[in-house]
């Protein structure tokens, strides 16, 4: 059975930083209000001409580039996103087409803030049954498109970004060990967002009753959050055959520095760690673990043959934690260059664009 390594990561956040100090400009609030309560300074917020899956192809370019993998040679694409470019079709298609994955399958995944647990998940299991070998995992948000800039309990959480792992078959041992995830829909309505579904499609009404913006009960969220963050984490660690005390690095979800710290206190391991960039970026949902992942390699923390836990929960409710031996990149003698796979990406995307316009001509004519 082939082990599942991660082998590739990679970023892209926004440059446009939103400060504590803006907020207050547009409620009542105030940095240090913020920062006890939740541990955030700053937030990064996407640009216009940003969006899920521009920020999910940055990322994932990245990603490429470090396990110097090429993206005709991925077998599956995941996005998981709270904040999709549409319903459909999924914005993992349009990462597919714009990166140049040709034969990838392609598909989201709807988790909400444990999303990139779950994803991670799914592409180390198709890789262990050996249907695949390469797969890119990306967890992208614009959540600043759905954030109530008058509602001060949310809009001082949450921020933009993304990244991406590229997750591979290797014979060698090591990779992600374990995996759990675990849902309760009875608390379904403590985190949403009504509007744009089946249930509250788009009208002047949802508009004005606030549908389409977060809505959020925090203290249930809090107490939710708190409880389950410590015991999903023991349990992947002992599904595989380790204990708290094996682990070099938690990498959790990124929602609030005081449910971090009730955490550690719960594994009764030093806060140390704890990779923590939640007052850097707030929020980020799907895309807070990988962010926080990438910066912790860059900084020389997280090292080849580290064990680490990625630990989510979010709406749904939704909770999860994966155990993994770090190895980084399968070594090879030859280099690829993703970047240069997006202009041929460019071309077969009009190609078959107009294949299916003359194909469409041609359809007209025999009906």
């Amino acid at each position: 059975m082939p082990y599942a390594h991660i082998t590739g990561w990679g970023i892209s956040v926004p440059e446009p930083v939103l400060t504590n100090d803006d907020i207050a400009k547009m409620v009542e609030t105030s940095d240090e209000w913020i920062r006890d309560r939740t541990g955030i300074r700053e937030r990064r917020i996407a640009r216009e001409d940003q969006f899920t899956s521009t920020l999910a192809v940055e990322a994932s370019i990245k990603a490429l580039e470090v396990a110097n993998l090429a993206p005709t040679e991925l077998d599956l694409i995941i996005v998981s996103s709270s904040t999709p470019e549409y319903i459909f079709p999924a914005t993992a298609c349009i990462v597919q087409d714009q990166i140049g994955a040709t034969k990838a399958g392609a598909f989201d995944l709807l988790a909400a803030c444990s999303g990139f647990v779950f994803a991670a998940n799914m592409a180390a299991q198709s890789i262990r049954s050996g249907s695949i070998k390469n797969a890119l995992v990306i967890g992208s948000e614009t959540l600043s498109r759905f954030t109530n800039w008058k509602d001060r309990n949310t809009c001082i959480l949450f921020g933009d970004g993304a990244g991406a792992f590229v997750i591979q078959a290797s014979d060698q041992p090591g990779g992600i060990l374990s995996a759990v995830m675990r849902s309760d829909g009875s608390g379904a309505d403590s985190l949403t967002l009504l509007g744009g579904g089946a249930r509250h499609p788009a009208t002047e009404a949802t508009v004005h009753e606030g549908k389409h913006y977060i809505q959020m009960d925090g203290k249930a969220v809090f107490r939710f959050a708190t409880r389950v963050m410590g015991s999903a984490t023991k349990e992947a660690l002992e599904l595989a055959g380790l204990t708290t005390t094996d682990v070099d690095w938690v990498i959790p979800h990124q929602a609030n520095y005081r449910i971090i710290e009730t955490a550690a206190k719960y594994l009764k391991l030093p806060l140390e760690k704890f990779v923590i960039n939640v007052d850097r970026y707030g929020n980020t949902s799907t895309a807070s673990i990988p962010i926080a992942a990438v910066e912790a390699i860059e900084k020389g923390n997280l090292k080849s043959g580290d064990k680490v836990v990625f630990v989510g929960f979010g709406a749904g409710l939704t909770w999860g934690a994966l155990v993994a031996e770090w190895t980084g990149p399968i070594p090879t003698k030859r280099h690829v260059y993703p970047k240069q796979y997006r202009l041929f990406a460019r071309l077969r995307s009009l190609v078959r664009r107009a294949l299916r316009f003359i194909e469409g001509l041609f359809s007209r004519r025999e009906l």
